[in-house]
């Protein structure tokens, strides 16, 4: 099967576009917010705030007391990074080539479906959607991605890698809502298989050994930090497997602290 109809397939994102919902019990995005707010479950990403965070205006040290908008707000900025990443390289003349462009464009709409849904949701909850904020994609001089491709490839996979590593590290706090979890658990395989595909097209492997991302530059560290760990419930998988397989074949969280650090790399 062509890879892209199997992202499309596998994806379906059509509970974030609103064209249907995979939930029985959903009918709108209006009626997920009413749920999740009646059930007053903490998303989890409101770990990834702080009171310095720099993200959809909510700057100036105020600080946040809703756990459940302040995790929605901060995801909502994390997919804004993301959307208007690929809009911008898609934008860009001769910087994706014809073979790679349709995977982006691909990927480009899933972002965009992450973000309405995001903004629909926060709405439905009373909460006014944070504005886009000012990214600078170079990071202050760093990167060059919108001139150089091989660049551009690496910070999509140093976005999309951050995403999965943060929605995964705060999965338990969303476990005693299905809804939530069900919603949040969606966005996270979507983003796992945006980031396999973008390795593979750095012609790295699908997944991460230890803490390698695949020839990625030293200012990426800290997306793949800790990813070296071989020990789980008390299990070496080192000892059957080697550290290597052993380490892939459990992907490692991010704390919510360090998924802000970087992200807040690219917000102006």
């Amino acid at each position: 099967m062509n890879i892209l109809k199997l992202l499309d397939k596998l994806s379906d994102d059509k509970f974030f576009s609103k064209e249907a919902s995979r939930l029985e019990t959903l009918t709108s995005i209006s009626a997920f917010g009413k749920k999740a707010a009646v059930a007053a479950v903490p998303l989890g990403l409101g770990a990834l705030m702080t009171t310095t965070a720099k993200a959809a205006g909510l700057t100036g040290g105020n600080t946040y007391k809703n756990t459940l908008t302040d995790a929605l707000q901060l995801a909502l900025v994390l997919e804004y990074l993301e959307n208007e990443y690929y809009a911008i390289g898609l934008s860009t003349a001769g910087l994706i080539s014809n073979a790679d462009r349709p995977v982006f464009m691909q990927i480009a709409k899933h972002e965009s479906a992450h973000v309405t849904f995001l903004k629909n949701t926060l709405t439905s909850l009373g909460v006014t959607p944070g504005a886009k904020p000012t990214f600078d994609f170079t990071a202050g001089g760093a990167f060059a991605p919108f001139t150089d491709y091989s660049q551009f490839l690496i910070l999509a996979q140093a976005f999309e890698d951050t995403g999965v590593r943060a929605y995964k590290g705060q999965a338990g706090n969303v476990m005693s809502n299905k809804t939530v979890l069900q919603a949040a658990l969606q966005i996270h395989s979507v983003e796992a298989r945006h980031a396999s595909q973008v390795r593979r097209m750095r012609a790295n492997k699908g997944w991460i050994e230890l803490a390698d991302g695949g020839n990625m530059p030293a200012a990426t560290n800290p997306v793949y930090a800790g990813e070296q760990n071989t020990t789980q419930a008390g299990y070496n998988t080192a000892t059957a497997f080697g550290a290597a397989a052993g380490s892939a074949a459990y992907d490692e969280i991010l704390t919510g602290s360090d998924a802000q650090t970087i992200a807040s790399l690219f917000i102006v």
